[in-house]
């Protein structure tokens, strides 16, 4: 795998950037596709965040939890309250909920369920290589970096032989150009390679930051994350496929309420692809969005009114390219005999089909290549109409 290793704070940046490998080529690639993959790290509440207010079980199943203003969908399901942008993409066709969806990890693991979902085997540590970067090594141009992971470091989604680029914002104030300046003339003179990188640290900067502030600013750092993934994904010849992840989901203790954790999450997350959506501009057409989490959470609420991890939840598809407007559920019911191991939500949907109707349908990889994306014992088939014709 090449990396180059992207940092906002050039002071310090050198031990950075001396691992770094600079852009391999300015030519446009070969798709204006883009896609961006959004992991919710820490098991988010699907259940919470699409609520099957129709289902008859569901007052009862979801005690403690049940929402009374959620933001109707259809007869069967809703939004969280907390997921207003959210609702007007459903409303303009951009926005699909996929519900009692899970990978095959059927443990209770953060980092196992993590791993298998980054990893994109049938186990945990099944492969040391992700499946997005898999993905990229498939597309027209992979001998270039065309994708980025905003993050500060690597995560194991975007490991692998494909070229990709990390960055992150600095925890440091930002050096004055003087002191740029000298560090840049000094490694012009003593190390060629690391000059290069450093360089190529500054233009990634450029890219991240553009002229109007910090990608760290706005109303969470998430949200600085998502305006700077469009800064690359809109570069003429850049990046065209971004991981983003955000942490917090693991609510054991207080769910409910308006400033819970979940709450707040849910509001960064909205805000977040409200972000993406403006700086991408008319680029938003053409792209895809899947936000996953490594599992769903128990139906009931538990005594510190949180919930425990479980097993299936909703993974939400959105953007410009998304045939939305839709939720697709093999409903499994919240009935008691109908729950996973008594307790869980039913996975009736295998999160892989859903990843490979959109690398299918939007991003144009063939059959073979998907195969090699999400190697499986037995067929992975990808979900129709996802995607816009």
């Amino acid at each position: 795998m090449v990396t180059r290793r992207r940092t906002l704070g050039l002071i310090g940046a050198a031990g950075a950037t001396a691992l770094a490998l600079p852009r391999l080529s300015l030519a446009a690639p070969e798709t204006d596709k883009r896609f961006v993959v959004v992991l919710l790290r820490g098991a988010m509440d699907g259940l919470s965040a699409a609520p099957a207010i129709g289902d008859p079980d569901y007052e009862r199943a979801r005690n403690g939890l049940a929402l009374e203003n959620a933001l109707k969908l259809d007869a069967m399901f809703a939004l969280h309250p907390n997921l207003p942008g959210m609702k007007s993409l459903y409303d303009g066709g951009e926005l699909i909920v996929v519900h009692a969806a899970a990978t095959p990890y059927r443990d209770r693991s953060h980092f196992d369920g993590q791993n298998l979902l980054e990893n994109g085997s049938e186990q945990p540590y099944g492969l040391d290589t992700g499946w997005l970067n898999r993905a990229l090594a498939q597309m027209p141009g992979s001998g270039k970096p065309l994708g980025v992971a905003l993050n500060s470091h690597m995560p194991l989604m975007m490991r692998g032989p494909a070229a990709v680029t990390s960055w992150a914002p600095s925890l440091l104030p930002p050096p004055d150009g003087d002191t740029v300046q000298r560090l840049a003339a000094l490694y012009g003179e003593t190390d060629p390679l690391l000059a290069q990188n450093f360089a190529s640290a500054q233009g990634a900067n450029s890219v991240a930051m553009g002229s109007g502030g910090g990608a760290g600013g706005g109303y969470q750092a998430f949200v600085g994350l998502m305006t700077a993934a469009a800064k690359f994904l809109i570069q003429p010849g850049g990046e065209r496929v971004a991981m983003v992840e955000i942490g917090g989901w693991d609510t054991h203790v207080n769910q409910a309420g308006a400033f819970s954790p979940l709450s707040t999450n849910l509001t960064t997350l909205d805000k977040g692809l409200a972000a993406l959506k403006t700086g991408l501009g008319a680029a938003w057409r053409d792209t895809a969005v899947v936000i996953v989490s490594e599992f769903g959470r128990t139906v009931a609420m538990n005594g510190t009114q949180g919930t425990d991890h479980g097993t299936a939840g909703a993974v939400l598809v959105a953007g410009g390219a998304v045939k939305g407007g839709r939720v697709l559920a093999d409903w499994p019911g919240l009935k008691p005999a109908s729950l996973y191991q008594a307790r869980d939500l039913m996975p009736t949907t295998d999160f892989r089909s859903i990843a490979t109707g959109v690398l299918r349908d939007h991003m144009g990889l063939h059959d073979a290549q998907l195969a090699a994306v999400f190697p499986s014992k037995s067929a992975v088939k990808p979900k129709d109409g996802l995607i816009r014709a």
